[in-house]
């Protein structure tokens, strides 16, 4: 879990919910979204995927019921540092409506963040092959090919990361907590200039998210 914690108060504490397919771009986004909000010294957290089923969620697996927990556990953490004014970060394929639903409630200020790309494209950037080893049958409850992904029906923000290169997503992102008074224009004035507004083309394909959280 990566962390900032400063003496500015200028943010308040929210969560933001990163959900989407594997390979969709949850993990650069949310990256470029915590490196600007570091930078600002605000106080932030990331959890990372890898990490949380390493530590916090060790031993659960891929079915439904433990996929349910780990989210669970991930949202509980979430909404501790929520409540501490802390801007909580958590990208996780998260594929059950349900559970999603429970933690909006569960959480006071919590913003779900749709990281939408086709099927196909999550495919192409699938470096680890773990979609074609799930096509295979070597890989249970892969999420798109042997298990579903229920889309969100109404998120907070819908971010189309095979349209947009990743800096064009994170802006979005860290305008709609500025719109929504999570943290202030004066924070993000501290940012070096263009920290997000880099004009190489990734293809939406660093730091992309291979995990099966």
């Amino acid at each position: 879990m990566k962390s900032n914690h400063t003496n500015n108060n200028e943010n308040r504490g929210v969560t933001l919910w990163f959900t989407g397919l594997p390979c969709s771009g949850k993990t650069t986004v949310s990256q470029l979204v915590f490196d600007q909000l570091q930078q600002s010294g605000a106080r932030v957290e990331l959890l990372d995927g890898d990490i949380v089923r390493q530590k916090l969620t060790k031993g659960l697996g891929f079915s439904r019921e433990d996929r349910d927990e780990n989210i669970r556990r991930i949202g509980f953490v979430c909404h501790l540092l929520t409540r501490n004014g802390v801007i909580a970060m958590a990208a996780a394929i998260s594929p059950y409506r349900a559970v999603r639903d429970e933690l909006r409630s569960l959480i006071e200020c919590f913003v779900e963040v749709y990281v939408d790309c086709p099927l196909e494209v999550c495919k192409q950037r699938d470096v680890k092959g773990m979609y074609k080893r799930a096509l295979a049958g070597e890989l249970a409850h892969f999420t798109g090919v042997s298990d579903p992904y229920e889309k969100p029906l109404h998120p907070d923000l819908v971010l189309f990361t095979n349209e947009e290169i990743p800096e064009e997503s994170a802006r979005k992102v860290v305008e709609l907590l500025v719109s929504r008074g999570c943290v202030t224009e004066k924070l993000l004035a501290q940012v070096a200039p263009n920290a997000l507004g880099r004009e190489q083309t990734h293809g939406g394909r660093s730091r992309q998210a291979t995990g099966q959280l």
